[in-house]
């Protein structure tokens, strides 16, 4: 049975107001649960549009899924796990990871799947969020918090005459098993990070894979392998050890902030570990040149792969960089060819921009969160935003890395957003809320701290709105990122008993 179609089912709760609203059963949503339970806040749910928990784990279950932070660093710390099979786990096992996270923490009857929110309104009078559901109920709650996260929305770009495909076509994130590939001719637009993952298996099984390619990537080795049956029964015996694993892992990457300085020494390695590894696989110099980036190492994702450059060795299996003109009936033209296919498999990427997951969200004085980030998404240290009172965001603008495991600066939010939720508590006529000019400040110091970085480089990535403005990472490391969140702690415990003050 496919992982992906696993689904943890819960009975719908019969009530309609609660203490929280969470939105999302991703990674964000169900550690902000486990949170919320182990300071014995049951009086919480979790809406989740699907069928199962997981977020972008549950549907990115493509051939060859996988994460590009070791295993023992792409968990919760509260619920580290001794059995990874290798380094660097793959979807089935880190689905199986979260839906065991779920049971094992009591979070079944608090999930209501099935649950797409279409829109939350902030209720001034009440100081509570009226949030409803595309079925057609209406629930409320006293904080309202956004964990959809930022990949969760795959976008495939508006090819002329896309509709007259004859053959089968989907996106990556929406992988369809029940099309056979082997044998078939298969055509793959986009050669990013789930790209680099699926290319290998399904050049094994298509008769022809054609990869059309817009920009080539940084491509630095993965170094994966299987645990041994040694060191899993020396994780399972000794937790401590698998704690300084752990750590290890964790101060390796923070140290690895340094390459995202634009044009340092330190990016350079970066830029000569993956032009040595394009070299040792890639034979063929027209090859080569044509998967050689000319933008700065980091300005895009930095891609890790074993097998990636090896699958395009392979005599069934065709780069085109020519841009795609137009789609026909029996396949997909570029420049003045027309390249034949069966099937059409979109690894195009994500709506990265907008960060609104659910339908929308409207503040106080009926302020809209869409239209309020309308030129870019901006949030105070990625979770707060003027306006909208009682609520925070998980894996907001700004807040993802490009070093380290994002579940690490995820637990950081968790444990800020858990504080606003007690300080709340005791003050039960609060509605906290920031200023318009506290954001600002912050914004404009991030921008400032971002300008150096190596996502600020020439080139067209996610990270950035079209403006070029760098809406999506953080500009240092998560230890920088825990030290700011501690320090602006004590003030939304201090503004909410100023709030709750008659």
């Amino acid at each position: 049975m496919n992982a992906a179609a696993i689904s943890i089912q819960a009975s719908s709760p019969q009530k309609a107001d609660y203490e929280v609203i969470i939105i999302g059963a991703g990674m964000g949503g169900i550690g902000m649960a486990a949170r919320l339970r182990a300071l014995d806040c049951q009086d919480f749910l979790i809406l989740e549009k699907a069928q199962g928990a997981g977020g972008t784990w549950r549907d990115n279950h493509y051939p060859g899924s996988g994460c590009d932070i070791p295993s023992h660093l792409y968990s919760y710390s509260f619920a580290q796990n001794p059995s990874w099979s290798r380094v660097f786990s793959r979807q089935p096992e880190i689905l199986a990871y979260i839906e065991g996270v779920v049971r094992q923490h009591g979070l079944q009857a608090h999930i209501r799947y099935g649950s797409e929110v279409t829109s939350a309104t902030w209720d001034e009078a009440s100081t509570r969020w009226r949030v409803r559901l595309a079925g057609g109920d209406t629930l409320s709650a006293r904080t309202l918090v956004g964990a959809w996260g930022q990949l969760n929305r795959p976008a495939i770009p508006a090819f002329p005459g896309a509709e007259r495909f004859r053959g089968k076509s989907f996106h990556s994130a929406a992988w369809r098993h029940d099309i056979d590939l082997r044998g078939a001719r298969v055509a793959t637009v986009g050669s990013g990070a789930s790209a680099v993952q699926f290319v290998p298996p399904v050049a094994e099984a298509a008769a022809q894979l054609t990869l059309f390619q817009r920009t080539p990537n940084y491509i630095v080795p993965r170094l994966d392998r299987e645990y041994t049956p040694e060191e899993l029964d020396s994780y399972r015996q000794n937790p401590q050890q698998l704690q300084e694993s752990r750590d290890a892992l964790y101060w390796d990457r923070e140290h690895r902030f340094a390459k995202m300085r634009l044009g340092s020494a330190n990016a350079e390695e970066v830029r000569a570990i993956a032009m040595q590894h394009l070299h040792s696989q890639i034979q063929d110099p027209e090859l080569r040149a044509r998967l050689t980036p000319d933008y700065p190492v980091g300005c895009k994702r930095i891609l890790v792969s074993d097998d990636f450059y090896a699958a395009l060795n392979r005599p069934n299996v065709e780069l085109v960089t020519e841009p795609i003109v137009r789609i026909e009936e029996s396949g997909i033209r570029a420049a003045a060819r027309l390249h034949e296919a069966d099937v059409i498999i979109y690894a195009t990427g994500f709506e990265t921009q907008s960060f609104l997951g659910a339908g929308d969200i409207v503040g106080r004085r009926e302020c809209s969160l869409r239209d309020t980030w309308a030129n870019g998404a901006s949030a105070y240290l990625g979770m707060q935003v003027p306006s909208f009172p009682n609520f925070f965001l998980l894996y907001g603008p700004n807040t993802n890395l490009g070093h380290n495991s994002i579940i690490s600066m995820l637990e950081i939010q968790i444990d800020y957003v858990a504080h606003g939720i007690c300080a709340l508590r005791d003050a039960p006529d609060a509605a906290l809320d920031i200023e318009a000019e506290t954001l600002q400040e912050y914004d404009r110091w991030l921008q400032q701290a971002l300008a150096g970085s190596s996502w600020s480089g020439s080139c067209r990535s996610w990270y950035k709105a079209a403006d070029g403005r760098i809406v999506a990472n953080w500009p240092g490391t998560v230890e920088e990122y825990r030290a700011m969140v501690a320090q602006h702690l004590p003030q939304i415990l201090q503004e909410a008993s100023q709030e709750a003050s008659p």
